[in-house]
């Protein structure tokens, strides 16, 4: 089996050159599962202070997973985008807006045709800081999303988790195919 710990993948981030390896000094790393991870991931790299991003699997409970496992629902891997972003540039609670806005937090285990447990929305916290922020915007959130007329959020708020890449080909998937799938319900949630 692959080491999906050290799945094989490029280094180098596919749309802005950045090194996907390395916590550059000054950055922070933020983490975040949507729905279809492609979608997700152009939602963060196009952000003017996000440095790289990453997708791949989380807040399961089999260590280095493969895509196969988290298909099938038997890892309870939750597919997830990391970015690496300047904080000095754009703050966490900027990204947490783009998470809000880009996804229907309301929907469990699915995001519009897409069902399991892979798809469900999550917010996974690198600090303290981000963890308090996370929940204050769930709360903002949930009243907006109330007056609007949808159910409760079932975002899952966590620490983060071990965090494994995706296979190299999941990487920047639409920046490498530009018509594929998005998945955030609509090619305008897409861009």
């Amino acid at each position: 089996m692959t080491d999906a710990m050290n799945m094989p993948h490029s280094a180098a981030h596919f749309v802005s050159g950045g090194n996907v390896d390395q916590l550059p000094g000054g950055m922070e790393y933020a983490m975040f599962g949507m729905g279809c991870f492609w979608g997700a991931e152009r939602k963060f790299w196009l952000l003017e202070g996000v440095y790289v991003t990453s997708v791949g699997y989380a807040a399961g409970h089999l260590e280095h997973p493969t895509y196969q496992q988290v298909c099938s629902g038997v890892s309870g891997h939750n597919e997830v985008v990391r970015v690496t972003y300047n904080p000095e540039v754009i703050g966490y609670q900027q990204l947490l807006e783009v998470f809000w806005q880009s996804h229907n937090p309301t929907q469990g285990d699915k995001q519009g045709n897409d069902e399991g447990t892979q798809y469900r929305s999550g917010i996974y916290s690198f600090s303290e800081q981000q963890l308090t922020l996370a929940n204050e915007s769930k709360e903002h959130f949930e009243q907006v999303l109330s007056n609007a007329g949808f159910g409760a959020i079932t975002t899952e708020i966590l620490a983060a988790p071990e965090f494994y890449y995706a296979e190299d080909y999941h990487q920047q998937y639409l920046a490498k195919n530009p018509n594929g799938y998005c998945g955030l319900g609509g090619m305008d949630l897409c861009y």
